[in-house]
């Protein structure tokens, strides 16, 4: 059985290990870095941001990230017409909690980073985040040169979203702690080039994922996101799984109408010598019977001896049908979002 925790408390005790594993509606748990066991080196931190305009067909993602040996820094312009991907992407060596991200996902905080090429910025006021990136050299899909974007993107104060607090078996000191939040509205500007969009409101929606935690050296895991809406109603998909360990919770949820609705554990079903073939995505209970079609592989690798990443983020469409706790039925018809196989030792 998972456990959900219902009450504020320190993420980690004395001896750094977390409290109370399990997952929550909201940010229950208290972090501070000096809690953490093992140094400056193995603390991860990160906050990444992902928006889709599924009827302007593109996608936008933003990553600052602090990962003790390294910090990473990207942005990326996915075509989902053309099913083409631009990114550019940066490397600090050892920032070691100088970058600034915060201990909060629901505190005011702004956070920023910048060299010649790319500059991102991030200003958190609770229920809205802005955010403003640009890469003035970046050369999209369709050949035009530089992407700016100034978005804002809010929730209710009441919205729920799933988080999670788990450890690792083999290294109870070794922690995750996450925050995935679907459904964030956007508007803004989006600047490719000379043109400049305006975004409409309930146009484009957009995903957070906070983390922070104390990773064990190698791992791989897999995570599945959508943010869309369905007669007018918001709807949101968080599934993952291979990270820590999730006996005491998993991070599977259907979010409606920013209200969570608990999933079990999940399977994805895809053929690993061709990510771009059809993914099905199943769970034990019967309330997740989904079909992804990958249009476009966002696709990285940093191979830095001790430290490498292979990732693979599929952006595409959802079909299928997800139930809710109640035993509603909710049907998708070619949703865009993306689902992801990751690889990283550091």
């Amino acid at each position: 059985m998972e456990h959900e925790v219902k009450t504020e408390q320190p993420l980690l005790g004395k001896d750094g290990r977390i409290i109370e594993e399990g997952w929550a509606r909201r940010p229950l748990w208290r972090y501070d870095r000096k809690a953490i066991k093992g140094g400056s080196l193995v603390i991860k931190e990160w906050e990444y941001w992902a928006i889709v305009n599924q009827s302007q067909g593109y996608a936008l993602t933003a990553t600052i990230s602090d990962l003790g040996y390294a910090g990473l820094m990207a942005l990326s312009y996915i075509d989902l017409k053309r099913r083409q991907v631009a990114q550019s992407d940066a490397i600090a060596l050892l920032p070691r909690g100088t970058i600034g991200l915060g201990p909060d996902s629901r505190a005011e905080s702004q956070v920023s980073w910048a060299n010649k090429k790319i500059r991102l910025a991030f200003f958190n006021r609770g229920n809205s985040t802005r955010l403003m990136v640009a890469c003035p050299s970046l050369v999209l899909p369709d050949g035009t040169v530089g992407l700016d974007f100034d978005l804002t993107l809010k929730r209710s104060k009441d919205a729920e979203s799933l988080v999670i607090a788990t450890s690792w078996e083999q290294q109870r000191k070794a922690f995750y702690y996450n925050e995935k939040a679907n459904c964030y509205s956007a508007t803004g500007t989006v600047r490719r080039g000379m043109e400049r969009e305006e975004l409409l409101l309930g146009e484009a929606w957009g995903v957070l994922d906070w983390g922070r935690g104390r990773w064990t050296y190698q791992n791989t895991w897999y995570w599945a996101s959508l943010s869309t809406i369905v007669e007018n109603n918001t709807v949101g998909l968080n599934l993952g799984y291979g990270f820590s360990d999730r006996s005491p919770a998993s991070e599977n949820a259907i979010a409606y109408n920013h209200t969570i609705h608990k999933i079990g554990e999940v399977t994805f079903d895809y053929d690993r010598s061709d990510l771009m073939k059809r993914w099905r995505i199943t769970d034990r209970e019967g309330r997740l019977n989904l079909i992804f079609e990958p249009w476009v592989d966002r696709s990285t690798l940093t191979n830095m001896l001790i430290i490498k990443s292979v990732q693979h983020q599929l952006f595409g469409a959802y079909s299928g049908t997800l139930t809710l706790d109640d035993g509603s039925l909710i049907t998708l018809d070619n949703a865009v979002g993306f689902a992801e196989e990751v690889y990283n030792r550091w």
